[in-house]
């Protein structure tokens, strides 16, 4: 099952994707469903595969447009340095993390699938970063790690855009280089935790069809549970929230010379299980 917002000729709508074509979800799950924030705090799966089995396709593939599949949370939450390659990167000798490195994103940083990410015109140091990220599904406070996978409504995909200097604007935080409007993405759907395949999942991201990451869950520093078990200690995560794992090796900044992202560049972010978010690069038109 995968669910997905799209922007029809009628407006705004919520779905679900099927290799025959849209079920509009919009018009069968009542006024109160308002988006997919909505559905995975207040539709039983049970209802939605009842929906995805019986009902007709409302719309072709390529009648409609995916958006981000989420436009609002609460809380997102951002794990840095999560594969073990990625902390030797930093080549400041330091050992493994024993706890997760944290930081938050804002909706407007982020963009849906075939939409333009963008290069701000105050750096040219636009970087990828593919992640897994988890979307919870129901609530709760110092979860511990047994029960974490049940909070866990299902999965999807992000480019965690970073502007890199910006990164190292102040001394203790990264918040500036990581919330530039429109410098990441997501989607293009939520596949259901229940629905992905056994074993680790597979993180690959190409940039002009060239593998710069590839990387698989199984060697995690901090898997999915310990994530959830860290983050629930200090806050409550509510339906809807969403939490980037991390992402492996192999981003532009750490080539030699760096390989930072141009205008024209198509980046494809692939997780097994669960599909491919792609996004092209365009450099942001500031108005005066």
């Amino acid at each position: 099952m995968k669910l997905i917002a799209f922007q029809a000729p009628s407006g705004a709508r919520i779905g679900l994707w099927r290799d025959d074509g849209i079920v509009d979800l919009s018009g069968r799950l009542g006024t109160a469903v308002r988006d997919l924030s909505d559905v995975v705090s207040s539709v039983s799966a049970g209802r939605l595969r009842e929906i995805e089995a019986t009902a007709a396709a409302d719309f072709a593939h390529g009648a409609v447009r995916l958006m981000k599949p989420l436009e609002r949370w609460g809380k997102c939450f951002c794990v840095g340095v999560n594969y073990p390659e990625r902390n030797e990167e930093y080549r400041d000798g330091s050992d493994r993390p024993q706890n997760p490195s944290l930081f938050v994103r804002f909706p407007e940083s982020f963009v849906g699938p075939d939409e333009p990410i963008l290069r701000p015109p105050e750096s040219e140091q636009l970087d990828y970063e593919g992640e897994i990220v988890l979307v919870i599904g129901k609530a709760g406070r110092r979860i511990p790690k047994a029960e974490a996978s049940k909070h866990v409504w299902g999965l999807t995909i992000s480019n965690e855009g970073s502007v890199r200097d910006w990164l190292r604007h102040a001394k203790f935080n990264v918040t500036q280089g990581k919330n530039f409007a429109k410098s990441g993405s997501l989607g293009p759907w939520i596949v259901p935790f229940a629905d992905l395949p056994p074993g680790p999942l597979r993180v690959t991201t190409r940039v002009n069809s060239e593998v710069r990451q590839n990387d698989t869950t199984d060697r995690l520093i901090f898997p999915f549970d310990r994530i959830i078990a860290y983050i629930s200690t200090f806050a409550t995560l509510e339906p809807g929230d969403i939490i980037l794992t991390g992402t492996p090796s192999g981003a532009g900044a750490r080539f030699d010379p760096p390989r930072y992202l141009k205008a024209g560049d198509t980046v494809e972010v692939e997780v097994s299980g669960i599909g491919t978010l792609r996004n092209m690069v365009a450099d942001e038109v500031v108005h005066g």
